[in-house]
């Protein structure tokens, strides 16, 4: 089988990319070829993949439906002649006998029913959850939304692509979606979310939620994830407003050592972030002792100081620093996702776009439920964590929600094997 797998943007791409290593690990895999239509396919290339026909980094980043006003820098920059290149590619694929993996929104699915080749596709961005609850029940904000009274999130010219018989399987990142995709005869698969895969490779372990005395309690860290997104400039623009955060648990939690780890992806400029660090009075850590680096064994981690906080700054420490967080001051989508995912609570912060804006945030509290606390100013950051942990009840259920609405890892597996099921 020849399979080429078309994905549309930073985080579907890193989705993808487990399904794709678990195909090459099967006993007889599938010739492999990628098309990323957003952005230059880093994770496939630094993981062997090849990619097919013309890629490129427009201004918007791919956030045209969140800033409607990237549209004309796009145009400007070659979006036309970039995407018939594109779908050009993809007919020359079909043509030549191969299958299409659409990863993503409707884009990536558009482009695999162009094609004319069998396809599947891996629903990244929709989710009932979006107008329902975790029971099923429409949410009352939803009751007039044209998703509602369409019978589904996914709408029905979606469905119609998602119903073609060349449509050989969906993949819907939930078992809610999947269960009403079914209603509508689409061949809907509930195998879980491989956005999991990426992180969630042993159980995350975190005090934050045994039964414990306060003492015992108060005597430990606490340790809390930064996720201030992946793409710049708004990543940098995103830090700012998770260090003000951060100043707020310094303010809050005055009598309580405090560890944060800020995940950040290898493409940000460390100096951009180490000088607004700097400029808000954190002192570099030279030398840090055995017991910080024994807790935050991160290689290559950059530390830095001010009161009773620590900032350890990683770029090759993603998993572990997901892991080890009670909970995150996030500001990004994917890793947002995949941290509730492991059962825990993440605290969001509107920012100005093109991607976490205040409409972005609101639409992720539907998404992911009581999991995503969203603060309106990050200055009132560490009063709400500090709410939070009085409450636990609260932690428990947040931590049974993280794991309805994003699944079990081992979903790549799954996905990998039904999909040369029902392609061959």
């Amino acid at each position: 089988m020849k399979l080429l797998c078309i994905s549309n943007g930073h985080g579907e791409d890193a989705i993808a990319l487990p399904v794709l290593q678990e195909l090459r690990k099967l006993a007889q895999p599938p010739e492999i070829v990628t098309l990323p239509i957003v952005g230059v396919g880093m994770a496939y290339s630094n993981n062997d993949f090849s990619i097919a026909g013309k890629v490129q980094t427009l201004p918007s980043g791919g956030f045209l439906n969140q800033d409607s006003r990237q549209l004309a820098r796009d145009l400007q920059g070659g979006l036309v002649g970039l995407t018939i290149a594109q779908i050009r590619t993809a007919r020359n694929w079909a043509q030549a006998g191969g299958t299409i993996l659409a990863v993503g929104d409707i884009v990536p699915l558009l482009f695999a029913w162009m094609s004319g080749a069998d396809y599947a596709f891996i629903g990244t961005a929709k989710s009932e959850y979006y107008i329902r609850d975790r029971q099923g029940n429409i949410l009352p904000s939803q009751r007039d939304s044209i998703e509602v009274r369409t019978g589904s999130y996914y709408l029905p010219w979606e469905r119609w692509l998602l119903s073609r018989s060349r449509c050989r399987a969906v993949f819907p990142r939930d078992k809610l979606t999947t269960e009403i995709l079914q209603q509508h005869q689409i061949s809907a698969f509930d195998l879980g979310n491989p956005m999991m895969d990426g992180v969630a490779t042993e159980p995350s372990r975190s005090l934050f939620y045994q039964p414990q005395s306060v003492k015992r309690e108060l005597a430990r860290p606490l340790i809390v994830t930064l996720l201030p997104g992946s793409r710049p400039p708004e990543a940098y623009a995103n830090w700012e407003q998770v260090l003000i955060a951060v100043t707020s648990l310094i303010s809050v939690f005055k009598q309580r050592q405090i560890i944060c780890l800020a995940a950040i992806v290898p493409t940000l400029d460390l100096d951009t972030l180490q000088g607004d660090l700097s400029r808000s009075g954190w002192l570099p850590v030279v030398d840090p002792d055995a017991e910080l680096t024994e807790l935050i064994p991160a290689a290559g981690a950059i530390y830095y100081q001010r009161e009773n906080a620590t900032i350890a700054i990683g770029t090759q420490a993603y998993a572990q620093f997901m892991h080890k967080g009670d909970c995150a001051i996030a500001m990004a989508g994917t890793a947002t996702e995949q941290f509730i995912g492991l059962g825990k609570p993440a605290f969001t912060i509107p920012g100005a776009g093109p991607q976490f804006t205040p409409g972005f945030a609101e639409a992720q509290t539907r998404l992911l439920g009581e999991s995503v606390i969203l603060v309106s100013q990050p200055q009132d950051v560490g009063v709400e964590i500090q709410k939070l942990l009085q409450q636990p009840d609260r932690l428990q259920s947040i931590a049974q929600n993280g794991l309805l609405r994003m699944g079990k890892p081992g979903a790549a597996h799954r996905i990998a094997e039904c999909l040369m099921e029902v392609m061959n």
